[in-house]
């Protein structure tokens, strides 16, 4: 069964690969080629993952996107990408290490040197870099959270100019993640310029997703609306109780744009809960200056009481709806898989407390699960025709996130399968020929004649994801065979190998 990427039912047929691409349809099959019996599978194109934070991994060759069917992955998302360095290369990991689960080694001076790299490492998958924010941002003017000087904003502009040339796929921000969640609008304006003349694709982790959901979304559309870039908002929902009914709303203001010829979509996972850096719930302004000063000033009792009058305020989840997923170090490893709620009473202190001495003794480097929204909200927006489904994963030095290693067998199997949320062919279109669209892939994403042999088949009746939050480093089942560029790879043999 043909599930072939556009969202059309499911059909009969076969699929020939001449050279590593699609080739004539109905064709006889030329003799002495290989024949991969499929019957009773379900053929796919390979599936993109569109948001994606294994910028380093994928130098590795790391497998837990491949096992699921992933033969493309979009990175560079949220603010944070690999390159530009500038003459701020340690502050620059100081500030990606927590997503990128990074040492002290890497770091590229442009988006040529990335994918250089990228060729010599001869990656798994095709990756599609994003030029992250933050990282642009460092490059030039380092840790500061203010406005740029002239000087400093067109050497941005330069540098994103530069990187998008060299084949970049787009521009990323995430604007909850000091320096830059202290970028004023003028600057976004002027970059997002750049990304569309240059016709790429700008992707946003927006300034907020609980109590001000909305006034975000609008300062997104209006930056499409005033620059003409193509605007993708990144993991969309609606966090936190006290904010589940703006969802609708929020996709009402999506849609409304979409009428009227703004060019926007949307991402969004596959699960309730999201994963982060803990820094994420501070206010960023205690961010500025890098880890350091952040330190300095939760040693110091009166900038400590306003950061936690400041924290608790703004925060939209519960303390029992934040897990730690990972530390840095041994000494804190019993706190893994224990919510912020759970170890105040155990330690004895306010869970804002808790929050403060973990950074102070982790140095920042902690990661954490939020249980963000509800069922009936994914729902509705995994199914949105709007809607790209991305893992949104990440490593970690502790327990990732379940949908680093199960996304997509978690979307096809339980999903799909189990509970009926969407049919396979319009599950397969939102991982492969729709984020092909979006982000300008033009050769893959669809099984068409001339298109690269980029496939997955599947079991529909047994793919599932083994993921959980407890256990989540387990591969899937069901994935019977990837093919990239033509060559294929038994998922048997990669669990092996």
């Amino acid at each position: 069964m043909l599930a072939d990427g556009s969202g059309e039912p499911l059909r009969r047929g076969d699929v020939v690969v001449v050279d590593g691409l699609i080739g004539i349809w109905g064709a006889e099959v030329p003799a002495g080629a290989e024949i991969f019996d499929c019957s009773g599978l379900v053929v796919a194109p390979g599936f993109i993952d569109a948001h994606s934070h294994s910028d380093l991994q994928v130098l590795e060759g790391r497998r837990e996107k491949l096992l699921q069917g992933v033969t493309s992955e979009v990175v560079g998302n949220c603010g944070f990408s690999a390159y530009p360095q500038g003459a701020h290369a340690g502050e620059l990991r100081a500030f990606a290490n927590g997503i990128f689960c990074g040492g002290q080694g890497w770091g590229w001076d442009s988006a040529e040197g990335y994918f250089a790299a990228l060729r010599g490492a001869k990656a798994l998958a095709s990756v599609y870099s994003l030029v992250g924010h933050g990282s642009l941002r460092i490059a030039v003017a380092g840790n500061r959270m203010d406005e740029l000087p002239e000087a400093q904003m067109a050497a941005m502009e330069a540098m994103l100019g530069d990187a998008l040339a060299q084949g970049a796929t787009g521009f990323s921000t995430g604007l909850m993640y000091a320096p830059g969640s202290g970028a004023p609008r003028g600057e976004l304006e002027r970059l997002c310029g750049v990304v569309a003349k240059q016709g790429k694709i700008y992707c946003t982790h927006m300034r907020d997703y609980g109590y001000h959901l909305l006034e975000a979304i609008d300062e997104q559309i209006a930056l499409a609306d005033v620059t003409g870039c193509r605007l993708q908002i990144s993991h969309l929902q609606a966090v936190g109780r006290p904010n589940r009914d703006l969802n609708a709303r929020a996709l009402e203001q999506i849609e409304e744009a979409h009428v009227r010829g703004v060019d926007v979509a949307f991402d969004c996972y596959p699960y309730i809960a999201g994963s982060t850096v803990m820094t994420q719930l501070l206010p960023q302004w205690a961010l500025e200056g890098g880890i350091d000063a952040l330190l300095g000033r939760l040693a110091n009792a009166v900038e400590r009481g306003r950061i936690s009058t400041e924290m608790i305020a703004g925060m939209a989840n519960g303390w029992d709806e934040l897990l730690i997923s990972a530390v840095g170090s041994e000494a804190n490893a019993s706190t893994v898989g224990r919510t912020l709620e759970e170890l105040g009473a155990l330690r004895g202190q306010e869970p804002a407390d808790v929050v403060f001495d973990l950074l102070t003794e982790e140095r920042g480097q902690v990661n954490v699960l939020e249980f963000n929204q509800s069922e009936e909200n994914l729902r509705r927006n995994l199914n949105h025709p709007l809607a790209i489904i991305i893992s949104d994963g990440f490593y970690v030095k502790g327990r990732p996130h379940p949908r680093l290693h199960g996304t997509f067998p978690e979307l096809l199997g339980n999903l799909c399968r189990d509970r009926g949320w969407m049919t396979v062919e319009t599950a397969v279109r939102k991982i492969t020929g729709f984020p092909a669209e979006r982000f300008g892939i033009k050769d893959r994403g669809y099984l068409r004649e001339g298109y690269v042999a980029d496939i997955t088949v599947f079991d529909p009746r047994t793919i599932r994801s083994r993921a959980t939050y407890e256990d989540p480093a387990q591969a899937p089942e069901g994935v019977r065979w990837v093919f990239k560029g033509g060559r294929s790879l038994l998922a048997a043999d990669l669990r092996a190998g």
